[in-house]
């Protein structure tokens, strides 16, 4: 193998890096819907020719797909071997999240990418598409019972071969979607990342030569393997456990536990979700991958300054019980598989505080709360509003928890009002943030927010999926609970909540009628006797805190230090 120094290996990763990261901008650019285009819910990467473990993936994209993206590839990878036809200008599109991960409204495409005739690597491309068909419009179907309830299932074909692209394909695809012109708009986004990706992989092997490049991407490999287990020796040895509560899986109403032992010794960790409920009849199960992706992202919040490949996870284990929901099998539902990893980060954390409490955040709000709104506009024309809310962060060993920021699964921003106002006929009464929803602590959580949504058309349908309805975000470290999620709906004869308190489909909305969420926040770190005085007070005094809350809080000293 070709040896190389280390200064070449610097640049050459970042050179890869840039090729990922130019992927993902010229889809955001390029991307008809807004949950593309503006909260980045994409992601692009380089990928083992062989094994299809991550090489590089680019920083504005979900960090989930990381390791998804690893799976997805390894199913084109077994395809293209059965076929055994596998061409330069091949180009393999699917959306099956029980091979690929995540959940159907993802859409992967995979491109092999060859030199002098040699398969040297799989370039791929994954973005949330607006809607993929199935029951609910924008696929956030919480009362689904399995897969094909919730969308349109493509397994991995060739939308290209050899460079020709498979009309055919295309057309199935704009027919199985209430948003052709959206979806043509997205697939082209990402064939021409994916032609960026090849152009600029040219360049880079024509300057530096395969043997080069392909002795660097091993070399990241296994320096980040070797990053990893130094992190690791440095922790102490023992185990750990923390369990944490799914609200329901909507379909019927009892909580479901996730649990986990978090177990180090020496240079490697085992993370056992053993005694996790079993596979559910509503859609809160996620396929195997989803859930070793989901380990990754936990990991590297734990150990940031890791690279971002697969040689991280070299020395971690990841133990999930088959027939839990965390290896659900097709078709099982798997549409709200956010609100799943979000709650198995939460108690990846929390295990961990006890181990290494300044490793760790407290529980940020672990919802995403999709939420959809469908209907006509007057002149018959098909409308689908779909996007994601934020809440608050949980605190940490340095500061006080972020307001109102994205979910800890990705760096997806939230689609802005303007944005969604302009696109759907909805106006937000109201986008604030939510007083005394953050957890108390040394180091308080962030605030969650309040949503109110008017309908502007005569009649519409609104479906939410949510969690943390029934169980809140928890503190690490002494810290306290934040506030928990709610959200309520405008009828004829005043508000209601949802039976089932996160999840609900086909809500009927007549103009002017409008509806609400308030998210939660994020736990708090520290015991929150530790907190200053004149924090305490700088809070009530911005509206974060009311004035009784403090008080029962924290007692009756922040008075005179806001004075």
């Amino acid at each position: 193998m070709t040896e190389i120094d280390p200064i070449t290996l610097a640049v050459l990763a970042g050179r890869m890096e840039q090729i990922a990261d130019e992927m993902d901008a010229t889809l955001f650019r390029s991307a008809f819907n807004p949950i593309i285009a503006e909260a980045h819910d994409a992601s692009h990467g380089l990928y083992h020719a062989q094994t299809g473990d991550t090489l590089v993936q680019g920083k504005s994209g979900l960090p989930i797909f990381v390791g998804v993206m690893a799976f997805a590839v390894k199913a084109v990878i077994e395809k293209a071997a059965a076929d055994g036809d596998l061409a330069d200008g091949d180009i393999y599109i699917f959306n099956d999240a029980h091979i690929g991960g995540t959940h159907l409204s993802d859409m992967r495409l995979v491109r092999p990418y060859f030199r002098d005739g040699r398969l040297f690597c799989y370039l791929a491309s994954v973005g949330h598409w607006h809607d993929v068909g199935g029951a609910v419009p924008g696929n956030y179907n919480p009362a689904a019972t399995d897969a094909f309830q919730e969308a349109f299932v493509l397994p991995p074909v060739r939308i290209a071969r050899g460079g020709i692209m498979q009309q055919d394909i295309v057309d199935i695809l704009m027919r199985n979607t209430r948003l052709p012109q959206s979806a043509q708009g997205d697939l082209n986004g990402q064939l021409n990342a994916l032609d960026l990706g090849v152009r600029r992989l040219d360049a880079l092997l024509d300057e530096y030569g395969a043997e080069t490049v392909a002795a660097a991407l091993t070399a990241l490999g296994t320096r980040a393997e070797t990053l990893m287990r130094a992190e690791l020796e440095a922790l102490p040895d023992g185990r750990w456990e923390a369990e944490d509560y799914l609200d329901n899986d909507g379909i019927s109403d009892a909580a479901l536990p996730i649990r986990v032992a978090l177990e180090i010794r020496g240079d490697r960790m085992t993370l056992d979700f053993t005694g996790t409920a079993p596979v559910t009849a509503g859609p809160v199960n996620i396929a195997l991958p989803t859930a070793v992706a989901t380990a990754y992202v936990a990991i590297k919040h734990m150990f940031p300054g890791l690279p971002a490949n697969a040689g991280v996870m070299r020395p971690i284990d990841v133990v999930v019980p088959e027939g839990s929901l965390l290896s659900a099998a097709f078709p099982a539902p798997v549409g709200g598989y956010t609100e799943t990893i979000l709650r198995m980060i939460d108690v990846i954390f929390s295990a961990a505080a006890q181990a290494a409490p300044d490793r760790v955040v407290a529980n940020a709000y672990g919802t995403i709360n999709a939420l959809s709104l469908s209907g006509k506009r007057a002149n018959g024309q098909p409308w689908v509003m779909f996007s994601f809310f934020g809440g608050g962060h949980g605190g940490s060993p340095e500061t006080d928890g972020l307001n109102h920021g994205n979910a800890p699964i990705s760096t997806a921003t939230i689609p802005p009002l303007e944005i969604l106002e302009a696109a759907y006929p909805v106006m937000f009464r109201k986008w604030a943030l939510r007083p005394d929803s953050a957890g108390a602590g040394a180091h308080r959580g962030g605030l969650g927010a309040v949503y109110e949504i008017e309908l502007l058309e005569e009649n519409a349908r609104a479906f939410l999926f949510g969690e943390r309805g029934r169980f809140a975000p928890q503190g690490v470290a002494g810290g306290g609970a934040a506030a928990m999620n709610r959200f309520v709906y405008e009828q004829d004869d005043g508000w209601h909540a949802p039976p089932l308190v996160s999840k609900m489909v086909g809500i009927a909305l007549k103009k002017g009628q409008s509806v609400r969420l308030e998210t939660p926040g994020g736990g708090g770190y520290g015991a929150p006797h530790d907190r200053p005085a004149q924090a305490v007070a700088r809070d009530v005094a911005k509206g974060y805190l009311s004035a009784d809350a403090a008080t029962a809080t924290y007692g009756d000293a922040w008075r005179e230090a806001g004075q």
